[in-house]
């Protein structure tokens, strides 16, 4: 398989025939012993369990709560891009750039498969894994690119329920948020609490538009969920959270 500081990325045929000749992906280049941390790979069960194992916004929410590194394999384009993530250090690698590409058509991208990392971010101690500084870029701009672009909605489960939102006073949104009505949005959720019916219902917004917005802001922690406010209790949101929750 190719090294990750090469540009060429490989096709889902070729990947599928190594990895049935081979018994593994070739992309980590560790140890077959190595394995995801145990507290990742629950996470990555439960979503396989629910059927979401391969909805790359869940895998990365997963990644992010549990503040554990991963090499994610993502099927894009009828390629596999071997997606290494740093959450700890606001930091993703990949051999090319992807997130113009996410405007190419996404209706085929889905998780393949979770490794632990074969790489090390820049400045740790070890620094034979560390490849070119170039291909590390940071996190924030994909994690909202992903999220609002990633070919289904689901509503992340640590942000679903009978809840009303908010975004942090310190939460910054310059030069990720995309042009129309996200901004305003994002500035007026800094000022007053809502549902997901309510915010879906404001200018330029919709269900899925709303849900993509909170899954992205909450990736980047940036999301205030409030369980006990009398909007949330008032169970407003609950129709649209079942839609953006169902396999439609």
């Amino acid at each position: 398989m190719p090294e990750f500081d090469d540009s060429t990325l490989w096709r889902i045929s070729a990947y599928e025939r190594f990895r049935e000749e081979n018994g593994h992906s070739g992309f980590a280049a560790l140890n077959g012993r190595t394995i995801v941390p145990t507290t990742l790979a629950a996470e990555l069960t439960t979503l396989e369990n629910r059927r979401r194992s391969g909805d790359v916004v869940d895998v990365l929410a997963a990644c992010i709560r549990k503040r554990e590194s991963a090499l994610i394999l993502l099927r894009h384009l009828d390629l596999v891009w071997p997606l290494t993530v740093f959450p700890q250090h606001g930091l993703y690698h990949l051999p090319r750039p992807i997130i113009d590409a996410l405007d190419d058509g996404n209706r085929g991208m889905k998780v393949l498969a979770v490794e632990p990392p074969g790489l090390r971010p820049p400045g740790h101690a070890m620094s034979e894994r560390i490849t070119d500084l170039q291909n590390y870029r940071p996190l924030p701009p994909l994690l909202w690119a992903l999220a609002m672009k990633a070919p289904q909605v689901n509503l992340l489960d640590d942000i679903a329920g009978s809840v009303a939102y908010r975004v942090s006073a310190d939460f910054i949104d310059d030069g990720i948020t995309l042009a129309g009505a996200l901004s305003p949005v994002l500035r007026r959720l800094r000022l007053e609490i809502a549902t997901l019916d309510q915010i879906a219902r404001w200018p330029g917004m919709d269900a899925e538009r709303t849900g993509r917005l909170l899954n992205g802001v909450y990736l980047q922690g940036g999301l205030i969920v409030l369980r006990s406010h009398r909007l949330a209790r008032q169970g407003g949101a609950s129709r649209l959270m079942g839609w953006l929750r169902s396999d439609r």
